[in-house]
């Protein structure tokens, strides 16, 4: 594999991660006031689980013996789709949040528990969202060490939604907010 040659162009997943990070990244200027956040270092663990996770699940290295399978062209394009479809749903929820959106567990100003559109099926769907997109890519790859990132991602996104949901019982009431867990899943609907 040459260094130097953009992987994105050859690696249409890649290209819908690299399209999706670039797109939330410019958005995140489309964000309110922050009011409250957690202690300082609260948001360490979820970051480096996520962090490690990640990089586990794009396995860079070249395939060799240890690959589990390889898709098909259509299975391929297969998994684009469902990596499309899980950054869609991100989106989907996130302009549903609009100012209320944070990179990081934070209180906007006029925060409120959003339960509607997206919010009805889960109470975390951006990181639904990324775990789907990642699962196709586990998918794709093919490989026990991107599987294993895939798991180690989703931990990182479940960590971070058991702190954000502490974080918001604590600002916006602890009965609103339970009234709405005993309603919608955490990040799958249902569970």
């Amino acid at each position: 594999m040459d260094p130097y040659d953009p992987q994105f162009v050859h690696d249409p997943l890649l290209g819908v991660w690299a399209l999706w990070a670039l797109s939330w990244f410019v958005a995140a200027a489309w964000s309110g006031r922050t009011l409250a956040r957690p202690m300082l270092g609260s948001q360490t663990l979820y970051r480096m689980v996520t962090i490690v996770g990640a990089v586990m699940l794009f396995d860079f290295r070249d395939w060799g013996p240890d690959r589990l399978w390889t898709l098909s062209e259509t299975g391929e394009w297969a998994m684009v789709a469902l990596a499309a479809f899980g950054f869609g749903f991100c989106w989907w929820a996130r302009l549903y949040l609009g100012r209320l959106w944070s990179g990081s567990v934070t209180r906007k100003e006029g925060h409120h528990i959003v339960d509607t559109g997206p919010y009805r099926l889960v109470r975390h769907p951006i990181y639904t969202g990324i775990i789907i997109a990642a699962l196709a890519t586990a998918i794709e790859r093919g490989t026990p060490v991107s599987f294993a990132g895939f798991a180690v991602m989703t931990l990182g996104w479940w960590i971070k939604a058991r702190l954000e949901e502490r974080f918001l019982r604590a600002e916006l009431g602890a009965d609103a907010y339970d009234a709405y867990a005993r309603r919608t899943g955490m990040l799958l609907p249902f569970l």
